[in-house]
This record gives structure tokens, sequence and C-alpha cells, in this order.
């Protein structure tokens, strides 16, 4: 099995940014216990009858432009997302973030303003010793926290699961009384196998109020990176 290409992205663009060392944690859930999370027009989509929820901790470098220079200072910073996986009316599938961590304030504060996006200051840190990368995210004002360690392996064969959780070309939010679409282009995935070495990460999903599965995660991964763009946004 290939990746799939991503759609032609849409003009004009409005920015640019590359996503470094993420690591990807994901649950299986059935859909009916987070379809109330979805924006109007959307749905959580499936695979093999359930639904996933990803928790995504990585590093932000470059946002900017679609040209010239990267923001200075402000346009690299530390991440971790909650996100689940939509569908629309259309047939588009996307992702629904239910809280974006960063440790910038002026960056939070835009992405909420501009976008409505639900993202949330954060003291965070990340480290990485040879194969081992370790992230640790704590949200301020209510002290949700979240620890990740991996060691990373081979190469991952790809897989419809693979294609399920990573091959999505945008994000649905809603704003301003409406569900949008956020199109997004970025090449394939190079993903690697995971093995988890540590994980605190209930005190996050409780926080988004998400009820903490009892059972280790369905799925771990790792990617380097790919950069990405974003066009304008568009309603479903």
């Amino acid at each position: 099995m290939s990746w799939p290409e991503a759609p032609d992205l849409p003009r004009p663009r409005i920015l640019r940014q590359r996503w470094l060392d993420l690591t990807f944690v994901h649950w299986a859930f059935a859909p009916e216990d987070v379809a109330h999370f979805f924006p109007r027009g959307t749905r959580p989509d499936t695979f093999d009858g359930r639904t996933y929820v990803g928790l995504v901790p990585f590093r932000m470098v470059g946002t900017g432009l679609p040209y010239g220079p990267a923001v200075p200072y402000l346009g690299s910073f530390l991440e971790t997302n909650i996100r689940l996986y939509s569908v629309d009316e259309t047939g588009r599938r996307g992702v629904v973030f239910l809280s974006l961590d960063a440790n910038r304030l002026a960056v939070v504060v835009a992405a909420r303003t501009v976008f409505g996006l639900p993202y949330r200051w954060a003291r965070m840190r990340h480290e990485r010793h040879g194969n081992h990368h370790a992230y640790t995210s704590t949200v301020r004002g209510s002290g949700a926290h979240a620890l990740v360690g991996v060691d990373l392996g081979d190469r991952l064969p790809i897989g419809p699961l693979e294609d399920f959780l990573t091959a999505r070309w945008g994000l649905h939010v809603h704003r301003a009384g409406r569900t949008w679409y956020l199109p997004n282009h970025h090449p394939p995935w190079i993903l690697h196998s995971a093995t988890l070495t540590s994980l605190d990460a209930d005190g996050l999903l409780r926080s988004v109020g998400l009820v903490p599965p009892d059972r280790p995660p369905d799925h771990v991964a790792f990617s380097a990176g790919v950069p990405a763009e974003f066009a304008v946004p568009l309603k479903p």
C-alpha cells in the first residue's frame, strides 16, 4: 500500500510551518462516546467501526506567511494536541481538536482569536537522547499534565490504519456560528514504530472532557516530521 497524495491545496495560501519530532499516541473509542464533541455538519470518522482519540506532542518550527521569512521566536514552539477524526457532509476527512497546548502565549491568543482553535498556554519540554524522545506539558491555570516517552524503532509499514490516522488534509472548527474546513497540504508521512517508556496523560484527557481508557494505547508511532501549508478556510 502506498501513501495517498494530498489533494491540491486551494488558493490563496495563508500559512506555512514545519511539524517535527511528532509522537502519535492513539486509543480506539466507540463513535457514540465522542460524537458530542463534533461541530455541526461533521461526525466521527471510523475505521472498522471504531473512531480514535489522538494525543500528539511535537515541535512546531518556522511558522510564517506563504512567502518570506518565518516569524522570529513566535514561529517556533512546542505543542501537544488532543484530536478526534472527522468527516463532513461532503465526504472530506479531517480532524477536530479538543485542545492544542503551546508554550507561547502570543501564539495561543492569536490562534484562538483568528481561527477559534482551542489553544491553551502550557509549560512544555521536549528532550531527545539518541532514539529516545520525552515530552512534558502542564496547562497553566488548570495543572492538567501529560508525560510521554518513546523509544524509536524501525520504519513502520504502511497499512490502512496508518492511512486513516495520518492522511488528513484539513481540520474542522466551529467559528462565528458556522463549521469551517481549514485545508492543508504536506508530503506523505514517514512513520517509525515507537515503544512507550512512559505515559501519563489521564489528567490531560480529563481536562477536555474525555474518560481516559483503562488500557494501553492501541497505536503508537513516530515521525521526524513534514512541512505543511494551509489555505483559507472553506465552508463544508
